[in-house]
């Protein structure tokens, strides 16, 4: 199952079971989700059961940490588990912020977010190229930094534009109505499943063009080949 059940952990799936024409991608290798800190007990049980090893994680520093509401773990939930700190965003920098803070939760930023921040999305890329398999990558909801970069990383293990917008689709309509308790307005939090699928008829196509264009998006970020097949090598079939 693609859905991964860890407790509190909502919009949480493994990028495993996507058809390519290499095959299907691979199981328990990469997963996407929201912020970590909503993981219950039970849940971080679940992701090490999983093979959880290292955890990618693409917020801004002031964005990490227990908020109200989150579950409080002991401190042995995260042994054997390692983070890096991989943020795809400077909301320090002057064009980010006026480019892409009105449309921070669309697939409309994801091309600015490249061209303005490059450095930041290869060194992302570049942590998740260097892992063995077992990663989570999350941002705060899980849905468009994780989203940007998941997109990136399924079209370039071949996974077909249309499914990798309609994966970008599944967090859209499981984080409609739902509360990630993140730091910053989330105003999808306060939409129903019809304000869900009318957002995704007007985005989709944006990914669908996003993903039909990895390998120009990879060398505007200056993603080194060899990165790009240890990418495709931790979702592809031996």
């Amino acid at each position: 199952m693609r859905v991964l059940g860890w407790d509190g952990y909502l919009n949480c799936r493994d990028l495993g079971g996507l058809p390519t024409p290499a095959g299907p991608t691979r199981p328990g290798r990469i997963a996407r989700g929201p912020r970590r800190e909503l993981l219950s007990p039970a849940g971080w049980a679940a992701a090490r059961e999983w093979g959880l090893r290292t955890i990618v994680d693409l917020r801004c520093a002031y964005e990490v940490g227990l908020r109200d509401g989150d579950p409080v773990p002991d401190g042995t939930v995260m042994d054997g588990v390692s983070v890096r700190s991989a943020p795809t965003e400077d909301h320090s920098s002057e064009e980010f912020r006026r480019t892409c803070f009105p449309i921070l939760d669309s697939p409309a930023c994801w091309s600015h977010n490249l061209r303005i921040l490059p450095d930041l999305v290869r060194r992302a890329l570049e942590v998740i190229a260097a892992c063995e398999p077992g990663v989570l990558i999350h941002c705060s909801a899980g849905r468009d930094r994780t989203g940007m970069i998941s997109a990136l990383l399924l079209a370039n293990a071949g996974v077909a534009p249309e499914v990798v917008a309609e994966d970008y689709a599944v967090s859209v309509r499981q984080l409609a109505g739902a509360r990630t308790r993140s730091p910053t307005v989330d105003r999808q939090e306060a939409w129903r499943p019809a304000d869900a699928e009318a957002w995704i008829a007007q985005v989709c196509p944006i990914v669908v063009a996003f993903a039909e264009g990895v390998g120009e998006l990879l060398d505007q970020v200056g993603l080194q080949d060899d990165d790009r097949l240890r990418l495709r090598t931790l979702l592809l079939p031996a």
